[in-house]
């Protein structure tokens, strides 16, 4: 008999379920008998319930959903947003050393750091509110009067990974929650059938620093991001082996799971209920996963709409659609990383071909998504966020081609929807792009204002960890940006 076969496992597995019940206590006895006859994923006993389920705001929520647009690596402000004349007129001269005194950059030493690099893209101003958008974008050229402009984010690390971590969990250590993380921690979900935080991604390669920038770190397991993957099974293993029929899944999933709640009334720990509630969300994603990543319902107009022409091929803009898609069901907490967006300057990042190549890759997508909210009245509950882990500087670093290194100090983000302001461009930096002049954004008061508006006081947000309390927004103080809200 091989010991291996789905259904000695099954028949093994069942066998010790029946013996495992017949050696509880009473009170573990009438947990199990609670959990038994209940169709399999259904709700936890309700002395536990379910961590997922909304949970009250600390105070009225203008928004109830988020779609971060995360482009990985830096995209250029300079080449995109930043109309800086003055750069172009000076492009090749040194910059002023008091700009770049004391100074860290990731790629450039002090015999570069004078080389001022304008902008070859043409900038023209657009909609009523008048911003100045690039050749670049010409779809969020036409949407300006939708989004907030914030031209003076900052943040506090210059390398990718850090940096990344740094915007995703308001610290560059390991082991930290994720913003994703912290939403459906301190709200829960409105979906049922699939996870309350969804991570999709597009681009040759992940992004660097991995899983840990959608990772639930000290928080439980069950807040953390899930991948769905664009080709195959939305998530690996989902689909049940045709060896196994309906039934016999089933029996071995309410064994499974009843020998865990034995444990988990035993010791109360976090991880086997995360552990059961992944078991139930699988077997209810079995169905709700493939009907999600499924766009042939949609409409020909909506495809157009994305610029979506294969409904199949994996890209960015299929990933759009699909986080509409998510919304729609309820899902919390949406990320869509792109990759490939540091633009050094080489034989496969440059501004002269690949900046102009993402920029084509994601322009009507994020138009698109706008729109599509709007129309169908969710871009009201929907804060959706575009962005990456830093910016460009003025300075060029020529490689083999043209390109710019990583900046801190002051790079571009748009929101849309969820109570931000439309039309406004908030923040001033210099002549040069460097710096900000009036009202900087830095990435925890960033953070702290994306709570604020689904409902969350950042500083009562926490959770106490080795005798500490950790929070997105960390131990500085940051602040609500009201000037960027309705």
């Amino acid at each position: 008999m091989n010991p291996m076969n789905p259904d000695n496992v099954l028949r093994d597995l069942t066998r010790r379920h029946f013996f495992s019940r017949c050696s509880m206590g009473v009170g573990s006895l009438a947990l199990a008998s609670l959990m038994a006859g209940r169709g399999l994923g259904a709700a936890p006993a309700p002395q536990f319930g379910n961590p997922l389920q909304p949970k009250p705001t600390h105070f009225p929520a203008k928004a109830k959903n988020v779609i971060f647009l995360f482009m990985a690596g830096g995209p250029s402000q300079l080449d995109m947003f930043e109309h800086k004349p003055l750069l172009t007129q000076l492009n090749g001269k040194p910059i002023p050393e008091s700009y770049t005194a004391g100074k860290r950059f990731a790629f450039m030493d002090s015999s570069h750091r004078s080389d001022l690099l304008g902008s070859r893209r043409s900038f023209q101003q657009y909609g009523q509110s008048g911003k100045w958008v690039s050749d670049l974008l010409p779809y969020t050229a036409g949407m300006v009067d939708d989004i907030t402009l914030v031209t003076t984010c900052k943040t506090d690390l210059f390398n990718h990974a850090p940096a990344k971590l740094f915007m995703n969990a308001g610290s560059g250590v390991f082991g930290r929650p994720s913003m994703g993380a912290w939403v459906t921690y301190g709200l829960g979900s409105e979906c049922d059938d699939l996870p309350g935080f969804v991570v999709l991604q597009s681009g040759p390669r992940g992004p660097r620093g991995g899983a840990v920038l959608w990772g639930s770190g000290i928080l439980p397991t069950t807040y953390q991001g899930v991948p769905l993957r664009n080709q195959g099974d939305p998530i690996v293993n989902l689909s049940t082996p045709k060896s196994i029929s309906q039934g016999q899944q089933r029996q071995l999933v309410d064994a499974v799971r009843d020998l865990n709640m034995k444990r988990l009334v035993e010791t109360g720990d976090d991880e086997i209920h995360t552990r059961i509630n992944a078991y139930e969300m699988a077997y209810r994603m079995q169905t709700s996963a493939p009907e999600l990543m499924d766009i042939k319902e949609e409409s020909q107009a909506t495809l157009d709409l994305y610029g979506i022409k294969d409904p199949k091929e994996t890209s960015f803009a299929r990933n759009c659609l699909l986080a509409r898609r998510l919304v729609e069901r309820g899902v919390r907490f949406v990320q869509l990383y792109d990759t490939n967006w540091d633009h050094h300057g080489g034989p496969a990042e440059n501004l002269e071909k690949h900046l102009p190549e993402k920029c084509r890759d994601i322009d009507q997508p994020c138009a698109a998504l706008v729109r599509d909210l709007a129309s169908r009245g969710l871009l009201k509950d929907t804060i959706v966020i575009w962005g990456g882990e830093f910016g460009r500087t003025p300075m060029g670093e020529v490689r083999e081609s043209t390109g710019r290194n990583h900046h801190i100090d002051a790079f571009t983000m748009w929101f849309a929807g969820g109570g931000f302001k439309p039309g406004l461009t908030y923040g001033t930096t210099d002549e040069f792009g460097f710096g900000a002049v009036e009202n900087p954004a830095h990435v925890h008061d960033i953070h702290a204002t994306i709570l604020h508006q689904l409902g969350l006081d950042h500083k009562q947000l926490f959770v106490r960890s080795q005798g500490l309390d950790f929070r997105l927004t960390g131990v500085e103080e940051a602040r609500v940006i009201r000037e960027l809200l309705v």
